[in-house]
């Protein structure tokens, strides 16, 4: 199997994911919880696919303290702009509408089909990674 995105619609108290594979099918999806257990079962589920990219929306807001327990783990991970997401949401459904699962599929659609070869300057965290195209590549290494 090749690579999968994982999108991740984040909020305060849970993390909606869904995995698409390269030709947009999707593999899996949840809702889990911000605490340890509901984070570890996330966690595990992407874990399940070995070639994978976190994609998270908002890793500067919302998306933060699950993109950096993601890092801290030792994953890859994209911050997709809520801004760009919105846009995938309104083209794939054709309307605005927003639930978790469809946020979900459409920041991994966002990862999957925006240009991220294009290097961009450092962002201001060293903790972060690099920034490449429009979305932030952030990981450990």
């Amino acid at each position: 199997m090749g690579q999968v995105i994982i999108g991740v619609d984040p909020h305060k108290r849970s993390a909606t994911i869904e995995v698409i594979d390269q030709r947009e099918r999707v593999l899996a999806k949840g809702r889990f919880g911000t605490d340890r257990d509901g984070y570890q079962a996330m966690l595990a589920a992407g874990r399940e696919h070995t070639d994978r990219i976190w994609a998270v929306e908002g890793c500067n807001g919302i998306g933060r303290h699950v993109a950096q327990r993601l890092v801290a783990d030792g994953e890859t991970v994209l911050d997709v702009p809520a801004k760009l997401s919105a846009r995938a949401r309104v083209f794939s459904t054709g309307q605005g509408r927003k639930t978790d699962p469809v946020d979900a599929h459409s920041v991994a659609v966002v990862a999957l089909r925006t240009e991220l070869r294009t290097n961009q300057s450092p962002p201001s965290d060293p903790h972060l990674g690099r920034a490449v195209g429009p979305a932030l590549v952030v990981s450990s290494a």
